[in-house]
């Protein structure tokens, strides 16, 4: 913060939001051409230099938070009103969908059988898989913050035990869900119920994928020596979003494959 009189971080001049527009621009139109005429080439080489960005950008912000020192407390507390705000912007996302599902599920149209689930439709058992899979997110949910606490009382070698444990269990996760959906007796395409299911419980994965991800970087930076007892944001980000990833699948769970493909059902 030389030569500054505030105690903000004023980023220096940077390639990577120029790069991340272009390659935006070529994912998205590597979509339409795909789609048109079956050639992704264009799309795989908009999500490489998305992917390339995000790693060189991301690389740039921890070294000015760790190695710099330009994360000040000021610089901080806006990082974290962000992540809430982000948060937020998360759960309005995945409300749309449990509002598609409640406003399907609580008067179904003569088209789905004036029942629910649809005639037709036989919905998964919620204490098979997905039962496995809430027990699994809520013990993840569990390591996390036994990696948190060990972090804030200096005590490294726990804390990359549980974070090591939560990434293994996020991975658990996802392949269980890979799983059911393999097994699934019903497709995106059957009636709203199916398009629900999958739409919600597949973003839902997606978040499970981004937050396993974000927390195997917290371990990595984490062997790195970047996070202290009392300057880890970048793991508490991770942990916030993790047990967010954690609640919105327990709504799922009692929601969509419990109280919806059940208790409706008999």
């Amino acid at each position: 913060m030389t030569g500054h009189f505030h105690p903000y971080h004023l980023v220096d001049q940077s390639p990577w939001p120029l790069t991340a527009a272009i390659g935006a621009f070529g994912l998205t139109a590597g979509l339409v051409k795909g789609f048109h005429n079956s050639n992704f080439n264009l799309c795989f080489i908009g999500l490489f230099i998305i992917i390339l960005t995000m790693f060189q950008w991301w690389r740039d912000v921890s070294r000015e938070g760790t190695l710099q020192g330009l994360h000040t407390n000021a610089v901080e507390f806006g990082l974290r009103w962000g992540m809430i705000l982000f948060i937020l912007s998360e759960v309005l996302f995945f409300f749309s969908f449990f509002w598609a599902f409640f406003h399907s599920s609580l008067s179904p149209t003569i088209e789905l059988g004036s029942c629910w689930p649809p005639v037709g439709v036989d919905a998964f058992n919620p204490f098979q898989v997905p039962l496995l899979n809430t027990a699994v997110l809520l013990a993840s949910g569990v390591t996390v913050t036994w990696a948190h606490h060990s972090l804030i009382e200096s005590n490294f070698n726990e804390t990359s035990y549980a974070l090591l444990l939560t990434v293994m269990l996020g991975i658990y996760f996802t392949i269980l869900q890979v799983f059911e959906y393999y097994q699934a007796p019903f497709s995106i395409a059957d009636s709203v119920y199916g398009s629900t299911f999958f739409v919600a419980t597949g973003f839902h994965g997606l978040h499970v994928i981004i937050g396993t991800t974000f927390l195997l970087i917290c371990l990595f930076r984490h062997t790195l020596n970047h996070f202290s007892s009392n300057h880890h944001f970048g793991f508490e980000a991770a942990a916030w979003y993790w047990h967010f990833v954690d609640v919105v699948w327990l709504f799922l769970f009692v929601s969509i494959y419990w109280w919806g493909s059940c208790l409706f059902s008999m």
